[in-house]
């Protein structure tokens, strides 16, 4: 057991954030795709035309590579290697799979919530002392410097 390095800064924090959504959305853009769909209007007594949004794929691409890449590449993604910062264990050691799979659930639950989730977990960082999201509250995670 060994303790954490010094915790990484917000700014790097956040523009490694930034890169890695940017290559999750690019990667998933072949994914997300409008159909349309068709769906009777009792009141009007005909069919009416609405935008169905496929997400799903998304979702599960984007859940994906923060899971993968920070359970099997030293806590880092893309954008986090790119910054010189990692997510380990509160007490400094290497992030487990099973842990960063949680810590993911929770970051992908508060993204599903919209801007209220989203921006109270991302918003945390900027009160708490030791610059933790709510989901690395939920994993016992840190990000500190690689």
């Amino acid at each position: 057991m060994g303790s954490p390095p010094g915790l990484a800064g917000r700014w790097r924090r956040l523009f490694a954030g930034v890169l890695d959504w940017i290559i999750v959305n690019v990667v998933s853009a072949a994914f997300n795709w409008t159909s349309w769909d068709y769906v009777w209007n009792a009141q009007r007594g005909a069919w009416d035309r609405f935008p169905v949004e496929h997400t799903f794929v998304v979702s599960l691409l984007a859940f994906l590579y923060f899971w993968l890449f920070h359970a099997f590449w030293n806590g880092q993604t893309l954008g986090k290697r790119l910054f010189g910062i990692r997510v380990v264990q509160e007490n400094g050691v290497k992030l487990g799979v099973g842990q960063a799979a949680v810590r993911q659930a929770v970051a992908t639950v508060l993204e599903w919530l919209c801007c209220i989730g989203l921006l109270l977990d991302l918003g945390w960082i900027l009160f708490d002392p030791r610059k933790q999201a709510l989901h690395d509250k939920a994993a016992r995670t840190v990000v500190v410097n690689a």
